[in-house]
């Protein structure tokens, strides 16, 4: 169905209708100017993520559910970097003609399982028209105790630096992604040719030939065996608030934390810089998973390289008081990578040979 054959009111209440309010500082959402929110004696976090098409997505192998689905679990987990709930979240959407109202919902079937996982409302966005592809824009509304927050500036030195998960797997996922993609358009190019020499010569049994392969790229499957965690870890990220719930019940207290959305180096380069210090990571400890290691090798690229840059992991990454390293001990799913060290050490990863290499946010230098 075209979107203008419903029109606006139509089409938000299509689409909005069965949404349930979760939270209760949300006290209005939507169906009004704006939405109400109160969250009484603990502190407001708000964060915002813009995603365009060609940039952030490629609609080629994403498909609405999916793409909502992650861009909802990427802006929530700014707000569990924090160490806080995400309660709201408000999304708007520009779109071209070529989207039905299918395609709509198919994006909002994707929002609302992200919403409900984490009981998130959805409280309210606006959807306008595009000419430069799909745009979309999250905005996460959180909450915290004021003495609970962490920033990316308390990293002390001797602080143990901490990761979740395992990284590199999504990055390689997109590799994978981009390399099935350009097989698919090799394909359909060199149908294409062969159509146009046929056509032009009038060449009827290579046409009735055509037909065949011509299927055979409609049926097109993209080789993902033995890679799917890679494929879900692109395509499907989770936000990470399993995590906090393993630190509280640990009883564990990061003194920073950052989500891992640009990759290891870069974002504990943040921490660093906002917390006037400096780092020791060491290679044999960053967790990469074996589907990870086996795709760098089939890629030929460096495991390491692809660890430290490839992002879109969006695991936690912090600090956390030296004295607490018995009780991350025993925190599943945690790994100890280094260390926090004074300012003036600079930043470091110390390789499986015992060398030491300046952490960089593509690669290292040699010290």
């Amino acid at each position: 169905m075209e979107i203008k054959e419903l029109g606006e009111v139509a089409l938000i209440e299509r689409l909005t209708k069965d949404i349930k309010i979760s939270n209760l500082s949300t006290h209005l959402g939507i169906g009004d100017d704006a939405a109400i929110v109160n969250h009484s004696d603990k502190e407001t976090l708000l964060t915002s993520r813009l995603f365009m098409e060609g940039i952030q997505f490629d609609l080629t192998y994403i498909d609405m559910e999916h793409l909502a689905y992650k861009c909802a679990m990427i802006t929530m987990s700014n707000i569990f970097a924090m160490n806080g709930r995400p309660t709201q979240i408000i999304v708007s959407i520009g779109l071209g003609k070529r989207f039905k109202v299918e395609d709509l919902e198919d994006f909002y079937r994707g929002l609302k399982t992200a919403c409900y996982k984490w009981k998130v409302d959805l409280v309210g966005g606006d959807t306008t028209s595009s000419f430069t592809g799909l745009a979309i824009n999250m905005t996460c509304m959180g909450e915290v105790e004021k003495e609970s927050i962490v920033y990316r500036k308390g990293a002390k030195p001797t602080d143990i630096i901490c990761v979740s998960g395992d990284l590199g797997a999504a990055y390689m996922g997109l590799q994978i992604l981009e390399r099935e993609k350009t097989v698919y358009y090799q394909q359909v190019e060199e149908y294409n040719r062969k159509l146009k020499d046929a056509t032009s010569s009038n060449n009827k049994a290579m046409l009735e030939g055509l037909k065949a392969e011509r299927e055979a790229i409609n049926h097109f499957q993209p080789d993902f065996v033995g890679k799917e965690y890679l494929i879900d870890r692109q395509l499907k990220p989770e936000a990470p608030g399993d995590v906090l719930k393993q630190l509280s019940e640990a009883d564990i207290h990061p003194t920073s934390m950052i989500d891992v959305s640009d990759g290891l180096a870069s974002d504990l380069k943040h921490i660093c810089k906002q917390s006037g210090c400096g780092c020791r990571i060491y290679e044999n400890k960053i967790p990469i998973d074996y589907q990870t290691a086996s795709a760098c090798e089939e890629f030929n690229m460096n495991l390491t390289t692809a660890a430290l840059n490839g992002g879109e992991d969006y695991e936690l990454l912090f600090t956390i008081p030296i004295e607490e390293h018995a009780k991350i001990e025993q925190v599943e799913n945690i790994h100890q990578i280094g260390y926090i060290t004074e300012e003036k050490l600079g930043e470091y990863i110390i390789t499986r040979d015992g060398k030491e290499f300046e952490l960089m946010a593509q690669g290292w230098n040699k010290q």
